[in-house]
Protein backbone atom coordinates (compact mmCIF):
# COMPACT_ATOMS: atom_id res chain seq x y z
CA UNK A 1 0.00 0.00 0.00
CA UNK A 2 1.16 3.33 -0.92
CA UNK A 3 2.19 5.40 1.99
CA UNK A 4 1.45 9.67 1.53
CA UNK A 5 3.76 11.33 3.59
CA UNK A 6 1.76 14.56 5.00
CA UNK A 7 4.02 17.59 4.88
CA UNK A 8 3.93 19.87 8.25
CA UNK A 9 5.96 23.01 8.74
CA UNK A 10 7.71 22.11 11.55
CA UNK A 11 7.51 17.80 11.57
CA UNK A 12 8.03 16.58 7.93
CA UNK A 13 9.11 13.07 9.09
CA UNK A 14 5.72 12.35 10.06
CA UNK A 15 3.42 10.09 8.92
CA UNK A 16 -0.18 9.81 10.35
CA UNK A 17 -3.01 7.30 9.12
CA UNK A 18 -6.53 8.51 8.42
CA UNK A 19 -8.08 7.46 11.82
CA UNK A 20 -10.85 4.80 11.39
CA UNK A 21 -12.70 6.39 14.36
CA UNK A 22 -15.01 9.24 14.97
CA UNK A 23 -13.59 12.36 15.62
CA UNK A 24 -15.07 14.98 17.80
CA UNK A 25 -14.64 18.64 17.51
CA UNK A 26 -12.04 20.25 18.94
CA UNK A 27 -9.29 22.91 18.74
CA UNK A 28 -5.83 21.35 18.11
CA UNK A 29 -2.81 23.74 18.56
CA UNK A 30 0.50 22.54 16.29
CA UNK A 31 1.06 19.84 13.82
CA UNK A 32 -0.45 17.70 16.08
CA UNK A 33 -3.56 16.16 14.18
CA UNK A 34 -6.45 14.52 16.46
CA UNK A 35 -6.00 10.83 16.38
CA UNK A 36 -8.11 9.96 19.46
CA UNK A 37 -11.50 9.33 19.70
CA UNK A 38 -10.88 10.99 23.08
CA UNK A 39 -10.51 14.20 24.11
CA UNK A 40 -7.15 15.01 25.23
CA UNK A 41 -5.71 16.21 28.29
CA UNK A 42 -4.41 19.49 28.78
CA UNK A 43 -1.76 20.83 31.05
CA UNK A 44 -1.56 24.23 31.47
CA UNK A 45 0.61 26.31 33.40
CA UNK A 46 -1.30 29.49 35.15
CA UNK A 47 0.10 33.86 34.40
CA UNK A 48 -1.07 36.07 37.33
CA UNK A 49 -2.12 38.96 35.59
CA UNK A 50 -1.92 42.68 37.26
CA UNK A 51 -2.19 45.99 36.00
CA UNK A 52 -1.84 49.58 37.67
CA UNK A 53 -4.93 51.09 38.19
CA UNK A 54 -4.28 54.11 35.52
CA UNK A 55 -3.42 51.99 32.86
CA UNK A 56 -4.83 52.56 29.45
CA UNK A 57 -7.07 50.19 27.92
CA UNK A 58 -4.96 49.68 24.39
CA UNK A 59 -2.08 48.78 26.79
CA UNK A 60 -4.47 46.37 29.02
CA UNK A 61 -5.29 44.60 25.80
CA UNK A 62 -1.42 44.20 24.75
CA UNK A 63 -0.79 42.97 27.78
CA UNK A 64 -3.86 40.26 28.28
CA UNK A 65 -2.70 39.68 24.34
CA UNK A 66 1.09 38.97 25.09
CA UNK A 67 -0.43 36.68 28.07
CA UNK A 68 -2.64 34.98 26.00
CA UNK A 69 -0.04 33.91 23.36
CA UNK A 70 2.40 32.59 26.30
CA UNK A 71 -0.71 30.83 27.97
CA UNK A 72 -1.11 29.17 24.32
CA UNK A 73 2.46 28.14 24.36
CA UNK A 74 2.49 26.73 27.76
CA UNK A 75 -0.35 24.26 26.63
CA UNK A 76 0.49 20.90 26.42
CA UNK A 77 -2.19 18.72 24.70
CA UNK A 78 -1.99 14.72 25.38
CA UNK A 79 -4.35 13.90 22.14
CA UNK A 80 -1.62 10.35 21.80
CA UNK A 81 -2.36 7.49 24.12
CA UNK A 82 0.94 6.00 23.71
CA UNK A 83 4.42 6.55 22.17
CA UNK A 84 6.83 3.50 21.82
CA UNK A 85 10.17 4.26 21.67
CA UNK A 86 12.74 2.49 19.28
CA UNK A 87 12.87 -1.54 18.47
CA UNK A 88 11.18 -1.35 15.08
CA UNK A 89 12.02 -4.30 13.41
CA UNK A 90 10.71 -6.68 10.42
CA UNK A 91 10.81 -10.13 11.79
CA UNK A 92 11.05 -13.05 8.70
CA UNK A 93 10.09 -15.96 9.96
CA UNK A 94 11.69 -18.76 8.74
CA UNK A 95 11.16 -22.65 9.80
CA UNK A 96 14.57 -24.50 9.63
CA UNK A 97 16.16 -27.79 10.29
CA UNK A 98 18.19 -26.43 13.37
CA UNK A 99 18.42 -22.97 15.39
CA UNK A 100 21.82 -21.04 15.47
CA UNK A 101 24.93 -22.55 16.66
CA UNK A 102 25.29 -20.98 20.25
CA UNK A 103 29.03 -19.93 19.88
CA UNK A 104 29.49 -16.16 18.67
CA UNK A 105 31.45 -16.57 15.87
CA UNK A 106 29.22 -19.80 14.45
CA UNK A 107 26.35 -17.55 15.00
CA UNK A 108 28.20 -15.18 12.66
CA UNK A 109 28.67 -17.23 9.71
CA UNK A 110 24.45 -18.50 10.34
CA UNK A 111 23.70 -14.95 10.06
CA UNK A 112 25.88 -14.11 7.22
CA UNK A 113 23.92 -16.80 5.32
CA UNK A 114 20.93 -15.67 6.39
CA UNK A 115 21.68 -12.12 5.36
CA UNK A 116 22.09 -13.52 1.94
CA UNK A 117 19.03 -14.70 1.52
CA UNK A 118 15.92 -12.84 -0.11
CA UNK A 119 12.74 -14.58 1.65
CA UNK A 120 9.49 -14.28 -0.22
CA UNK A 121 7.08 -11.50 1.78
CA UNK A 122 4.88 -14.11 2.51
CA UNK A 123 7.92 -14.69 5.63
CA UNK A 124 7.67 -11.05 7.01
CA UNK A 125 5.71 -9.56 9.82
CA UNK A 126 6.40 -6.35 11.37
CA UNK A 127 8.19 -7.09 14.77
CA UNK A 128 9.91 -5.57 17.91
CA UNK A 129 7.39 -2.80 19.55
CA UNK A 130 5.21 -3.03 16.65
CA UNK A 131 3.30 -5.80 18.07
CA UNK A 132 2.28 -3.46 21.29
CA UNK A 133 1.34 -0.76 19.35
CA UNK A 134 -0.77 -2.47 16.92
CA UNK A 135 -2.27 -4.73 19.96
CA UNK A 136 -3.23 -0.96 21.36
CA UNK A 137 -4.48 0.41 18.58
CA UNK A 138 -6.71 -2.92 18.21
CA UNK A 139 -8.37 -2.08 21.91
CA UNK A 140 -8.82 1.55 21.01
CA UNK A 141 -5.31 3.42 22.24
CA UNK A 142 -3.89 5.87 19.38
CA UNK A 143 -1.04 5.62 19.16
CA UNK A 144 2.81 6.38 17.77
CA UNK A 145 5.89 3.99 16.90
CA UNK A 146 9.09 6.74 17.36
CA UNK A 147 12.11 4.88 15.62
CA UNK A 148 14.09 4.73 12.26
CA UNK A 149 13.07 2.18 9.35
CA UNK A 150 15.50 2.24 6.36
CA UNK A 151 14.30 3.73 2.57
CA UNK A 152 14.24 0.50 1.28
CA UNK A 153 11.58 -2.45 1.09
CA UNK A 154 11.76 -3.52 4.78
CA UNK A 155 11.13 0.09 5.82
CA UNK A 156 7.86 0.61 3.08
CA UNK A 157 6.57 -2.59 4.36
CA UNK A 158 6.70 -1.28 8.14
CA UNK A 159 5.12 1.72 7.31
CA UNK A 160 2.45 -0.07 5.39
CA UNK A 161 1.66 -1.65 8.37
CA UNK A 162 1.46 0.60 10.67
CA UNK A 163 -0.64 2.83 8.56
CA UNK A 164 -3.38 -0.43 7.52
CA UNK A 165 -3.34 -0.06 11.87
CA UNK A 166 -3.95 3.24 12.08
CA UNK A 167 -0.77 3.96 13.86
CA UNK A 168 1.14 7.27 13.47
CA UNK A 169 5.03 6.75 12.60
CA UNK A 170 7.14 9.53 13.56
CA UNK A 171 11.01 8.67 12.15
CA UNK A 172 13.83 9.55 14.74
CA UNK A 173 16.59 10.74 12.37
CA UNK A 174 16.14 14.01 10.50
CA UNK A 175 18.42 13.61 7.32
CA UNK A 176 17.19 10.08 5.74
CA UNK A 177 17.32 10.77 2.15
CA UNK A 178 21.31 12.09 2.75
CA UNK A 179 21.68 8.33 4.09
CA UNK A 180 19.89 6.18 1.59
CA UNK A 181 22.04 3.11 0.40
CA UNK A 182 24.12 2.76 3.67
CA UNK A 183 24.19 -0.79 5.43
CA UNK A 184 23.76 1.51 9.01
CA UNK A 185 20.56 3.18 7.73
CA UNK A 186 18.92 0.16 6.62
CA UNK A 187 15.36 -1.22 8.74
CA UNK A 188 16.29 -3.87 10.93
CA UNK A 189 16.05 -7.71 10.15
CA UNK A 190 14.90 -10.01 12.95
CA UNK A 191 15.42 -13.65 11.65
CA UNK A 192 13.01 -15.97 13.82
CA UNK A 193 13.65 -19.17 13.44
CA UNK A 194 11.38 -22.44 14.13
CA UNK A 195 12.75 -25.24 14.54
CA UNK A 196 10.78 -29.16 13.98
CA UNK A 197 9.76 -28.97 17.31
CA UNK A 198 8.38 -25.49 17.57
CA UNK A 199 11.37 -24.06 19.43
CA UNK A 200 12.29 -20.55 18.17
CA UNK A 201 15.59 -18.62 18.04
CA UNK A 202 16.29 -14.75 16.87
CA UNK A 203 18.98 -13.49 14.92
CA UNK A 204 20.00 -9.82 13.69
CA UNK A 205 22.66 -7.76 12.90
CA UNK A 206 22.45 -5.74 16.24
CA UNK A 207 23.76 -9.62 18.16
CA UNK A 208 27.00 -8.75 16.53
CA UNK A 209 27.81 -5.22 17.08
CA UNK A 210 29.16 -3.94 20.14
CA UNK A 211 27.44 -0.20 19.63
CA UNK A 212 23.73 0.26 19.11
CA UNK A 213 22.59 -0.18 15.43
CA UNK A 214 21.79 3.58 15.02
CA UNK A 215 24.62 4.68 17.45
CA UNK A 216 25.22 7.66 14.90
CA UNK A 217 21.10 8.94 16.19
CA UNK A 218 22.57 11.39 19.15
CA UNK A 219 19.81 13.69 20.11
CA UNK A 220 16.46 13.73 19.96
CA UNK A 221 14.49 15.50 17.09
CA UNK A 222 12.33 18.86 17.81
CA UNK A 223 9.67 16.27 16.09
CA UNK A 224 10.29 13.31 18.56
CA UNK A 225 10.15 16.14 21.41
CA UNK A 226 6.85 17.32 20.33
CA UNK A 227 5.16 13.19 19.90
CA UNK A 228 6.31 12.70 23.54
CA UNK A 229 5.24 15.51 25.06
CA UNK A 230 1.93 14.91 23.34
CA UNK A 231 1.44 11.32 23.96
CA UNK A 232 0.10 10.14 27.41
CA UNK A 233 2.47 6.94 27.78
CA UNK A 234 5.80 6.55 26.71
CA UNK A 235 7.07 2.46 26.18
CA UNK A 236 10.48 1.74 26.21
CA UNK A 237 11.56 -1.72 26.47
CA UNK A 238 15.20 -3.21 26.76
CA UNK A 239 15.79 -4.24 23.24
CA UNK A 240 15.73 0.04 22.34
CA UNK A 241 19.27 -0.45 24.19
CA UNK A 242 20.36 -2.30 20.64
CA UNK A 243 19.09 0.04 18.53
CA UNK A 244 19.94 3.48 20.43
CA UNK A 245 22.46 4.95 23.05
CA UNK A 246 21.89 4.62 26.30
CA UNK A 247 22.32 8.52 26.38
CA UNK A 248 19.59 9.24 23.90
CA UNK A 249 17.35 6.90 25.79
CA UNK A 250 18.21 9.13 29.15
CA UNK A 251 17.29 12.44 26.58
CA UNK A 252 13.96 10.84 26.26
CA UNK A 253 12.97 10.02 29.66
CA UNK A 254 14.05 13.35 30.84
CA UNK A 255 12.15 15.04 28.26
CA UNK A 256 9.08 12.42 29.32
CA UNK A 257 9.52 13.61 33.15
CA UNK A 258 9.59 17.30 31.96
CA UNK A 259 6.58 17.55 29.95
CA UNK A 260 3.67 14.98 32.33
CA UNK A 261 4.22 12.24 30.33
CA UNK A 262 4.00 8.76 32.13
CA UNK A 263 7.11 6.35 31.35
CA UNK A 264 6.29 2.78 31.34
CA UNK A 265 9.54 0.46 31.16
CA UNK A 266 9.77 -3.64 30.63
CA UNK A 267 13.47 -4.39 30.63
CA UNK A 268 12.57 -7.77 29.10
CA UNK A 269 15.36 -10.03 28.18
CA UNK A 270 18.01 -7.54 28.07
CA UNK A 271 17.63 -6.75 32.00
CA UNK A 272 20.10 -9.01 33.26
CA UNK A 273 22.93 -8.30 30.43
CA UNK A 274 22.65 -4.71 30.70
CA UNK A 275 22.67 -4.80 34.39
CA UNK A 276 26.17 -6.27 33.80
CA UNK A 277 27.08 -4.10 30.56
CA UNK A 278 28.75 -0.92 30.47
CA UNK A 279 28.73 1.86 32.65
CA UNK A 280 26.70 4.15 30.66
CA UNK A 281 24.01 1.21 29.79
CA UNK A 282 24.19 0.43 33.74
CA UNK A 283 23.46 4.17 34.66
CA UNK A 284 20.21 4.29 31.95
CA UNK A 285 19.15 0.56 33.07
CA UNK A 286 18.95 2.28 37.27
CA UNK A 287 17.57 5.45 35.89
CA UNK A 288 14.77 3.68 33.82
CA UNK A 289 14.03 1.46 36.71
CA UNK A 290 13.78 3.92 39.32
CA UNK A 291 11.89 7.05 37.46
CA UNK A 292 9.35 5.06 35.82
CA UNK A 293 5.74 5.08 36.69
CA UNK A 294 4.83 1.13 35.62
CA UNK A 295 7.74 -1.23 35.40
CA UNK A 296 7.06 -4.59 33.79
CA UNK A 297 8.75 -7.96 33.81
CA UNK A 298 8.92 -11.33 34.22
CA UNK A 299 9.14 -13.02 37.52
CA UNK A 300 12.43 -14.73 36.32
CA UNK A 301 13.42 -10.74 35.32
CA UNK A 302 12.52 -9.56 38.16
CA UNK A 303 15.05 -11.83 40.35
CA UNK A 304 17.53 -11.25 38.53
CA UNK A 305 17.12 -7.50 38.77
CA UNK A 306 16.20 -7.58 42.71
CA UNK A 307 18.28 -11.24 43.73
CA UNK A 308 14.80 -11.78 45.03
CA UNK A 309 12.99 -15.51 43.75
CA UNK A 310 9.53 -14.34 45.26
CA UNK A 311 7.88 -12.29 42.86
CA UNK A 312 6.08 -10.31 45.14
CA UNK A 313 9.10 -9.30 47.21
CA UNK A 314 10.96 -9.35 44.00
CA UNK A 315 7.93 -6.61 43.14
CA UNK A 316 8.31 -4.56 46.00
CA UNK A 317 12.23 -4.04 46.00
CA UNK A 318 11.87 -2.67 42.70
CA UNK A 319 8.68 -0.07 44.21
CA UNK A 320 11.02 0.54 47.35
CA UNK A 321 13.95 1.70 45.02
CA UNK A 322 11.64 3.48 42.92
CA UNK A 323 11.20 7.37 43.00
CA UNK A 324 7.94 7.20 40.81
CA UNK A 325 6.79 4.13 40.48
CA UNK A 326 2.95 3.21 41.12
CA UNK A 327 2.93 0.13 39.23
CA UNK A 328 5.14 -3.18 39.39
CA UNK A 329 3.73 -5.75 37.30
CA UNK A 330 5.04 -9.11 37.51
CA UNK A 331 4.03 -11.24 34.26
CA UNK A 332 3.74 -14.83 35.70
CA UNK A 333 3.23 -16.63 32.32
CA UNK A 334 0.53 -19.28 32.21
CA UNK A 335 -0.28 -18.87 35.92
CA UNK A 336 -1.36 -15.28 35.53
CA UNK A 337 0.06 -12.01 36.48
CA UNK A 338 0.64 -10.01 39.56
CA UNK A 339 0.39 -6.06 40.00
CA UNK A 340 1.87 -4.67 43.14
CA UNK A 341 1.60 -1.56 44.14
CA UNK A 342 2.57 0.42 47.83
CA UNK A 343 -0.23 -0.37 49.61
CA UNK A 344 -1.75 -3.46 48.11
CA UNK A 345 -1.07 -6.71 45.50
CA UNK A 346 -3.64 -7.52 42.99
CA UNK A 347 -3.22 -11.60 41.20
CA UNK A 348 -5.73 -12.84 38.18
CA UNK A 349 -4.57 -16.43 36.71
CA UNK A 350 -4.48 -17.30 33.36
CA UNK A 351 -7.22 -17.80 30.87
CA UNK A 352 -7.29 -21.34 29.63
CA UNK A 353 -6.38 -21.28 25.92
CA UNK A 354 -5.33 -23.43 23.21
CA UNK A 355 -1.79 -21.97 22.53
CA UNK A 356 -0.56 -21.75 18.90
CA UNK A 357 2.11 -19.31 19.59
CA UNK A 358 3.68 -17.38 22.40
CA UNK A 359 5.53 -14.46 20.70
CA UNK A 360 4.38 -11.30 20.87
CA UNK A 361 2.04 -12.39 24.33
CA UNK A 362 4.22 -10.00 26.47
CA UNK A 363 4.09 -7.39 23.95
CA UNK A 364 0.29 -7.67 23.80
CA UNK A 365 0.09 -7.93 27.60
CA UNK A 366 1.70 -4.20 28.06
CA UNK A 367 -1.00 -2.60 25.62
CA UNK A 368 -3.34 -3.83 27.41
CA UNK A 369 -1.75 -2.61 31.10
CA UNK A 370 -1.98 1.10 29.35
CA UNK A 371 -5.38 0.62 28.66
CA UNK A 372 -6.20 0.47 32.28
CA UNK A 373 -3.65 2.63 33.72
CA UNK A 374 -5.18 5.30 30.97
CA UNK A 375 -9.18 4.62 31.84
CA UNK A 376 -8.36 4.51 35.51
CA UNK A 377 -9.39 1.02 36.03
CA UNK A 378 -9.31 -1.10 39.18
CA UNK A 379 -5.96 -3.00 38.81
CA UNK A 380 -7.59 -6.29 39.01
CA UNK A 381 -9.59 -5.09 36.15
CA UNK A 382 -6.34 -4.19 34.30
CA UNK A 383 -4.80 -7.68 35.06
CA UNK A 384 -7.52 -9.93 33.94
CA UNK A 385 -7.66 -7.52 30.78
CA UNK A 386 -3.91 -7.64 30.20
CA UNK A 387 -4.31 -11.30 30.50
CA UNK A 388 -6.95 -11.65 28.08
CA UNK A 389 -5.50 -9.78 25.34
CA UNK A 390 -2.01 -12.04 26.22
CA UNK A 391 -4.17 -15.19 25.52
CA UNK A 392 -6.09 -13.93 22.39
CA UNK A 393 -2.74 -13.37 20.71
CA UNK A 394 -1.02 -16.98 22.12
CA UNK A 395 -4.02 -18.40 20.10
CA UNK A 396 -3.29 -17.06 16.89
CA UNK A 397 0.72 -17.91 14.96
CA UNK A 398 3.32 -15.19 15.34
CA UNK A 399 2.96 -11.72 16.25
CA UNK A 400 2.96 -8.41 14.51
CA UNK A 401 -0.69 -8.44 12.72
CA UNK A 402 -1.58 -11.86 14.42
CA UNK A 403 -1.90 -9.96 17.73
CA UNK A 404 -5.11 -10.13 19.64
CA UNK A 405 -7.95 -8.55 17.67
CA UNK A 406 -10.47 -6.69 19.63
CA UNK A 407 -13.65 -9.09 18.67
CA UNK A 408 -10.71 -11.94 19.73
CA UNK A 409 -10.49 -10.25 23.32
CA UNK A 410 -14.31 -10.04 23.61
CA UNK A 411 -14.98 -13.48 22.74
CA UNK A 412 -12.16 -14.78 25.24
CA UNK A 413 -13.65 -13.00 27.88
CA UNK A 414 -17.42 -13.53 27.09
CA UNK A 415 -16.15 -17.37 27.93
CA UNK A 416 -14.65 -16.50 31.19
CA UNK A 417 -12.33 -19.91 31.29
CA UNK A 418 -10.06 -19.05 34.08
CA UNK A 419 -7.39 -21.14 35.43
CA UNK A 420 -7.42 -21.92 38.87
CA UNK A 421 -6.43 -19.37 41.38
CA UNK A 422 -4.45 -21.12 43.83
CA UNK A 423 -1.40 -20.12 41.89
CA UNK A 424 -0.80 -17.42 44.56
CA UNK A 425 -0.70 -19.41 47.30
CA UNK A 426 3.41 -20.34 47.51
CA UNK A 427 3.60 -16.33 47.36
CA UNK A 428 1.88 -15.47 49.60
CA UNK A 429 2.95 -17.57 52.86
CA UNK A 430 5.88 -15.20 52.80
CA UNK A 431 4.07 -12.18 52.61
CA UNK A 432 1.44 -12.39 55.62
CA UNK A 433 2.73 -8.67 56.20
CA UNK A 434 0.48 -7.32 53.22
CA UNK A 435 -2.28 -5.39 54.34
CA UNK A 436 -4.34 -6.09 51.28
CA UNK A 437 -4.47 -8.78 48.55
CA UNK A 438 -6.60 -8.51 45.67
CA UNK A 439 -7.40 -12.00 43.95
CA UNK A 440 -9.53 -12.71 40.51
CA UNK A 441 -11.85 -15.91 41.47
CA UNK A 442 -14.41 -17.79 40.05
CA UNK A 443 -16.62 -17.59 43.15
CA UNK A 444 -19.60 -15.44 42.51
CA UNK A 445 -19.50 -12.90 44.83
CA UNK A 446 -16.74 -10.62 46.41
CA UNK A 447 -15.13 -12.07 49.87
CA UNK A 448 -12.71 -12.02 52.35
CA UNK A 449 -10.44 -14.19 54.01
CA UNK A 450 -7.48 -12.71 55.94
CA UNK A 451 -5.86 -9.89 54.53
CA UNK A 452 -6.97 -11.76 50.99
CA UNK A 453 -9.91 -10.45 49.02
CA UNK A 454 -11.94 -12.41 46.62
CA UNK A 455 -13.09 -10.39 43.54
CA UNK A 456 -15.81 -11.78 41.67
CA UNK A 457 -14.50 -13.04 37.91
CA UNK A 458 -18.55 -12.70 36.82
CA UNK A 459 -18.32 -9.06 37.83
CA UNK A 460 -15.24 -7.66 36.29
CA UNK A 461 -15.77 -9.78 32.89
CA UNK A 462 -19.07 -7.60 33.01
CA UNK A 463 -17.32 -4.05 33.30
CA UNK A 464 -14.40 -5.14 31.06
CA UNK A 465 -17.01 -6.17 28.49
CA UNK A 466 -18.58 -3.02 28.59
CA UNK A 467 -16.08 -1.02 28.23
CA UNK A 468 -14.78 -3.08 24.75
CA UNK A 469 -18.04 -3.42 22.99
CA UNK A 470 -18.47 0.75 23.55
CA UNK A 471 -15.12 0.77 21.67
CA UNK A 472 -16.24 -1.61 18.94
CA UNK A 473 -19.23 -0.08 18.54
CA UNK A 474 -17.35 3.66 17.71
CA UNK A 475 -15.80 1.80 15.10
CA UNK A 476 -18.77 0.38 12.91
CA UNK A 477 -20.09 3.72 13.74
CA UNK A 478 -19.63 5.58 9.61
CA UNK A 479 -17.22 8.16 8.94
Amino acid sequence: MHIQTIKFPIASNIFIPKSNLVQPHRIITGFFPPISVKIGVIYAKCSEVSCAKNCSSSSLNDFVEENDEKARKDIIIKDADVATLGNLCVDVVLSVPTLPPPSFEERRAYMDKLSSLKPDKKYWEAGGNCNMVIAAARIGLSCLSLGHVGDEIYGRFLLDVLHDEGIGMVEMSEDTDANAGNAAYETLLCWVLVDPLHRHGFCSRADFSKDPAFSWMSKLSGEVKSAIKRSKILFCNGYAFDELSPSLLVSALDYAMEVGTSIFFDPGPRGRTLNIGTADQRRALDKYLRMSDVLLLTSDEAESLTGITNPILAGQELLRKGMRAKWVIVKMGAKGSILITKSSVSAAPAFKVNVIDTVGCGDSFVAAIAFGFLHKMLTVNTLALANAVGAATAMGCGAGRSVATLGKVIQLLKDSNLNDDNFLSVFLDENSHIPEVILLSRASTYGSNGHLKHVSLKNVISELLSKLKAILEKRMVPS
